[in-house]
């Protein structure tokens, strides 16, 4: 009778640590996807505030009197605005350019070595 208790004490402990690993991993299983998917979402928000932002640009540098806006290309990365022409533009023209586009909410900076200069 000894005997049995002993076995079925060390079957009963056996059997929760093999649990305990089971659901150990599952939990871990679990997290693994929500940290993958908050990645995506940030990458989601920063692709959003990018697109809007080269949105932005464009649109005010259409607008503006005596820039080529619909010559300049506008793209951008992480917050960080590059423009580029195939028509050069006069230096006057690419500091208007620049200092449109620094005045855009969420640039944090500007390249125009893109643009051509007369």
């Amino acid at each position: 009778m000894k005997k049995f208790a002993i076995a079925a004490a060390t079957a009963t402990a056996l059997t929760l640590t093999l649990a305990n690993v089971a659901m150990a991993q599952t939990s871990t299983q679990a997290q693994a996807p929500m940290t993958v998917a908050s990645g995506e979402v940030n990458k989601t928000k920063e692709a959003t505030a990018d697109t809007w932002i080269t949105t932005k640009v464009k649109s005010d540098l259409l607008t503006e009197k005596g820039i080529p806006g619909s010559d300049i290309k506008v793209e951008t990365n992480k917050g960080v605005v590059s423009l580029s022409s195939t028509v050069a533009v006069t230096d006057a023209q690419k500091a208007t350019a620049v200092a449109i586009t620094k005045k855009i909410k969420g640039v944090k900076a500007v390249s125009a070595d893109g643009l051509k200069a007369e």
